[in-house]
Order: C-alpha cells, then structure tokens, then sequence
C-alpha cells in the first residue's frame, strides 16, 4: 500500500493512507497509487481526480497537482487548436478554485502536467487538459526547454507504435521566474515547486497492460530545476532513477508493478 505525502520544500512529511484507499478503475493509473489518493474531502490535499483523460492527486492547500498520471498511444494524438485555460469547478464546494488570471504577472508559465498536445483528438480531451488542476506553476525556461523537448520525445515514441504511461509533478518550494524567486502566486494560494519531475514507462506496443512492465522495459526519470537559464539544455541531462524520484517526492510510483520488477528497473538510469 502506498504511503500518501505532504511535500514542504525537500523535507517529506509521511501519514498514514485512509482506510477507504481506493484502486483506480482507469487506464491511466495502469501503474498504481503514488499517494493513495482517495475521493475523499476529508483527504483534501492528496485528493483524487478521475476523468477520462487523465488521474490526478490534487493538493487543495497547494492549489496544484501532487502528481498526474496518464496515458499515451497513437489513439490520443490528433491536430485539434489550443483552447482557453479554465477553472475546474469540479472541485468539492468551499475549495478555492484556481483560475487562469492566479498565473497572470507572476513570471512563471501555466505548465500542463499532462501536455495540451498529449489531449487534442477531441475537444473534450483538450479542454481537460486546460483545466487549472493540470497546471502548475513552471519558469518558462523550464516549461518551454526540457520539459517540453521530453513532452516531444514522448510523442515520436508514440509515433513509432510506442505505448507511455507517464507519471508528473512538482517537488520542494520556490522556484525562479522572470520576477525572480517565489514561493508562491495568487496571494499565496498556489506553491511554487523548485523542480518538476516526470517518469516514463515505456511499452513496446499498445494494449499489453501491467503484463508488458518487466525488468527489461524501458524507463525514463527525470527532475528538473524550476528556474531560468536551462531553456538550451536537453531533457537527457536531468536523467536520473525512479528511486531517486521516489526518494526525493517519498511516493510509490509504481506501486501496481510487481517488487522483483521495481527492485530491477527503479535503480536504473536510461542511457538511450
């Protein structure tokens, strides 16, 4: 069972999951609970979201996302146009709500968790991942430079008959955009992480489940600095293991895939 987290800066605070801990009827959560989301309100910063496109543990007190999880193949991809960001009025009442004007001035981008083109075969797939619990907040040197070369990689994966499932978020407090370094924006209601992070489970085809993640499957890790000047810089130079992820977030990322498998591809570091 996974242990659910609170992440203040880079100390990891642990409690203890919920009794009602629910498996996750989606494909997207092919790879498990990180957190041990549950729909819960009592639960409200490790909350969970379940929509067609996309799983997500929302932290209500941070205003962003724990971490998205989703799924990619061909069957996702098409050529639909950007479309507005927007509140997500799905959220339980009495939560504030995040809205697209929190990020305006603040120096940092609205960052998807779950790219805008990763979600455009349908409109109803586009709007969801322009709804704010996709957001978080990303110095544009890091949106628009690793992060986004990684989203594009991803993407020609898929296009050479690859399946991904793909799991996302923030980690620490404070990072620095053009006005400079913030812990957070919208007066305090959404955190500003220090680095985002992003693991990669690469499937050879579509369609081979939980089955198809053994010691020989490919995977990639990354995290990220949330500041300026590494918009040059590649995705491969932030690689590291999803053990190191794991260490620095304290969640289980793979927690569906079984221990001899994890003891194998969690240390690894990919190298393609």
């Amino acid at each position: 069972m996974a242990i659910a987290v609170l992440v203040i800066g880079f100390a990891v605070l642990r409690f203890a999951p919920s009794l009602t801990e629910q498996a996750i009827d989606s494909p997207h959560a092919l790879l498990g609970n990180p957190t041990g989301a549950t729909t819960s309100v009592a639960q409200p910063d490790n909350f969970l979201v379940v929509r067609p496109q996309y799983v997500l543990s929302y932290n209500r007190d941070k205003g962003i996302p724990n971490w998205v999880s989703w799924q990619l193949n061909q069957g996702w991809l098409g050529e639909l146009d950007r479309v507005p960001f927007e509140t997500d009025t799905t959220l339980p009442d009495g939560w504030y709500r995040v809205t697209p004007d929190d990020y305006t001035g603040s120096g940092f981008d609205r960052g998807h968790l779950v790219p805008a083109a990763d979600r455009d075969r349908t409109e109803a797939d586009r709007q969801a991942a322009f709804l704010m619990t996709n957001i978080m907040p990303q110095s544009p040197d890091n949106n628009r430079g690793p992060w986004e070369k990684l989203e594009s990689y991803c993407r020609d994966l898929v296009k050479q008959g690859k399946e991904l499932y793909i799991i996302a978020g923030g980690v620490g407090s404070g990072g620095i955009g053009e006005r400079g370094r913030q812990t957070a924006i919208a007066q305090g209601r959404v955190a500003v992480p220090a680095s985002t992070w992003k693991v990669v489970v690469v499937l050879d085809r579509p369609g081979l489940g939980l089955a198809g993640v053994t010691t020989l499957t490919r995977t990639i890790a990354i995290v990220v600095p949330n500041r300026q000047g590494i918009k040059a810089q590649d995705w491969r130079d932030f690689r590291t293991s999803i053990d190191a992820v794991e260490e620095l977030t304290g969640y289980d990322l793979l927690s569906a895939v079984p221990k001899p498998v994890q003891d194998v591809i969690e240390p690894r570091i990919d190298v393609n």
